[in-house]
């Protein structure tokens, strides 16, 4: 089976795939791919061949070099197609000086193999670059992709679906993107805290103490993007604000960058009053599972309530998540399908 040749999308590069297969046994199939440019070349491979190391265990097939040579030892010709697909967009984005690690890597793959075509200018218009930030954040599921672009062009963004899909962590790393790029004054994260009905008093120790086992898990996404100094600094200058949903009653939230998790443990009444908190200026970003509701009467979650009722309103976006979107480890989204098929 022969593969055309293709150029790499008007990127100005003498660089093409030259495709084919061989048998050289009976039961194995090379699928074999020439990259003519080194540098290219290198980028694709990684150091250590890492990137190819990752191929592999993607495509469960062995993936080998040699010179300008990639090998794909596999008979299924779907898999070959994918492998080529693969690595002309890992092409075109290191063509385009962007890293070609792990994330971008697992990221291209995951929306080859759900049927997209990996779209790299629309994979690099969604990439989340924080000024100062540890690292960029690249979206890992077409899920991600339009949750991105969600945040970029509504005021109001609702995403639901199941742990481990990076509803949580994208809003937070945007929030920050937006507030270090000084788009926004201030980033508002919020929870509602169902555990002690947030009546907070009798717990021990000052406000910050009483809230931090709640409110841990916003810390610990903002923690692996910026730098701990800065996290301090924007905490002492009032451009960081981490306060439980009771908190926001009364106020008007000017140019902030507001984000709400957990938001299914809301009453409708709490999901109301925090939607109308939203001041000139302002974005806010609501997540949550509204198959996990700690609520006395679940039935009563503020977030399923609002996605029902504002859902016609075309200023505002739902994104939903699925298993097939979780980003964690593989047996997360195991796990999720076994307890939805027992439910």
């Amino acid at each position: 089976m022969l593969i055309p040749s293709s150029d790499i999308l008007d990127l100005g590069l003498s660089v093409s795939l030259n495709c084919a297969t061989s048998k050289e046994e009976p039961l194995s199939v090379n699928l074999t791919v020439v990259i003519d440019n080194p540098d290219l070349l290198g980028a694709v491979c990684g150091p250590n061949d890492c990137n190819l190391d990752e191929i592999s265990s993607l495509l469960s097939s062995p993936v080998k070099s040699r010179g300008n040579e990639l090998f794909l030892d596999s008979a299924d010709e779907e898999r070959n197609l994918l492998f080529r697909s693969l690595l002309e967009r890992l092409l075109e984005l290191a063509g385009r000086d962007e890293i070609v690690g792990s994330h971008q890597l697992r990221s291209i793959y995951a929306s080859l193999e759900s049927g997209g075509d990996a779209d790299i200018a629309a994979f690099r218009d969604n990439i989340i670059r924080i000024p100062g930030g540890t690292r960029h954040i690249y979206p890992r599921s077409i899920q991600q992709t339009s949750y991105i672009r969600q945040m970029s062009s509504r005021d109001l963004v609702f995403s639901i679906g199941p742990a481990g899909t990076g509803k949580t962590y994208l809003a937070v790393a945007h929030a920050l993107m937006e507030l270090l790029s000084h788009k926004k004054r201030k980033i508002v994260l919020t929870r509602p805290v169902v555990e002690t009905g947030e009546n907070l008093g009798f717990l021990p120790g000052d406000l910050t103490q009483k809230l931090a086992p709640y409110l841990r898990p916003l810390y610990d996404a903002m923690e692996d993007l910026v730098d701990p100094d800065l996290l301090e600094r924007l905490r002492n200058n009032g451009q960081l604000e981490v306060a439980p949903l009771a908190y926001m009653r009364g106020r008007s939230l000017k140019n902030c960058y507001i984000v709400l998790d957990e938001a299914q443990n809301t009453t409708i009444e709490q999901m109301k009053m925090f939607l109308t908190r939203l001041g000139e200026g302002s974005r806010a970003v609501v997540t949550g599972d509204i198959t996990q509701v700690d609520l006395p009467s679940p039935g009563r979650s503020g977030l399923a309530d609002a996605v029902r009722v504002l859902k016609n309103i075309d200023e505002i976006a739902l994104t939903e998540f699925t298993s097939e979107d979780v980003v964690r480890h593989p047996l997360v989204k195991k796990i999720i399908d076994a307890y939805e098929s027992h439910s």
